[in-house]
This record gives structure tokens, C-alpha cells and sequence, in this order.
């Protein structure tokens, strides 16, 4: 898997591609409604480093809160596939993470996650650092995807 910082010229996309495994088809053919999910969760971990960039669990500080997908077309197998993510919002302690999947130059799918600056040992949201948020407001999406 490869990540990349593309500047668009409005805001900054981190953007992955990847290739679609025989094992994420249906019986149609089409890649599974249920990996779309796994797949903007993989595409996260460049937010994820912003909080823990060793990503060690141990250190870890964020709880996934909801997401959504919605469809707007079928994913094959047979080709590369564009992950865009982006900062949709970001709160006090909270931020959506807005993604897309594109394949053959069509947005087949979009989603967002509501992620939550968490302290684990006290069981309590806890504010976005402000060296962070600076991160985060490179990557607003624009509405451009």
C-alpha cells in the first residue's frame, strides 16, 4: 500500500490505492458492501499517526465513535482502487474523517467517521492538541473530492 499527501490546491488529500483481493468479491462479481468499511479504516492510520505515530495500542488515544458508507457505484476486482481522506470536522474533542473510494475515475463510495480524542485509563473525552488541529485544518475537505 502506498501513502501520499496529494496538495490539490484547495486542501490537502491523503490518498492510498490499492488493489482489490479476489477474496472482497460477492457472488456478482462486485467487491462486498461489507469491505468498503475495512478499507477507510486502513486508510486512517495517516490520521492515526497525527495522535500516536508509532500507532502502538498501548499509547493509543482515539475511539471510533460511528461511521457510515453510503454507495454510488459497483467496485471490480480487476482494478486498482483510490482511497481519498480527508477532515470533514473537527470539534473539541471529537473530528470526522471524510473518505472516498474511486475506481476507473468515479466515486463508487464515500463515508464519514466520527473519531473522539479519548483517555482510555480515565474513560473520558480529552481535547485536540493544537499542534494537531493545525495537522487538521491542511486536510478540510473542500467539497472538490
Amino acid at each position: 500500500m502506498v501513502y501520499a499527501s496529494i496538495f490539490t490546491g484547495i486542501s490537502h488529500m491523503i490518498s492510498e490505492t490499492i488493489k482489490p483481493r479476489f477474496l472482497e468479491t460477492d457472488a456478482l462479481g462486485h467487491i462486498n458492501n461489507t469491505v468498503v468499511p475495512g478499507w477507510f479504516e486502513g486508510a486512517r492510520d495517516p490520521v492515526f499517526r497525527w495522535f500516536t505515530p508509532d500507532l502502538d495500542v498501548k499509547k493509543w488515544r482515539l475511539i471510533l465513535a460511528r461511521f457510515d458508507v453510503s454507495f454510488h457505484g459497483e467496485l471490480y476486482y480487476e482494478y486498482p482502487v483510490e482511497l481519498r481522506s480527508y477532515i470533514g470536522r473537527v470539534g473539541n474533542s471529537s473530528f470526522d474523517i471524510y473518505q472516498e473510494a474511486w475506481q476507473h475515475g468515479e466515486k463508487c463510495a464515500s463515508g464519514t467517521s466520527v473519531i473522539v480524542h479519548f483517555d482510555h485509563q480515565r474513560k473520558v473525552s480529552i481535547p485536540i492538541p493544537e499542534d494537531i488541529r493545525k495537522i487538521m485544518q491542511q486536510h478540510i475537505f473542500s467539497g472538490e473530492g
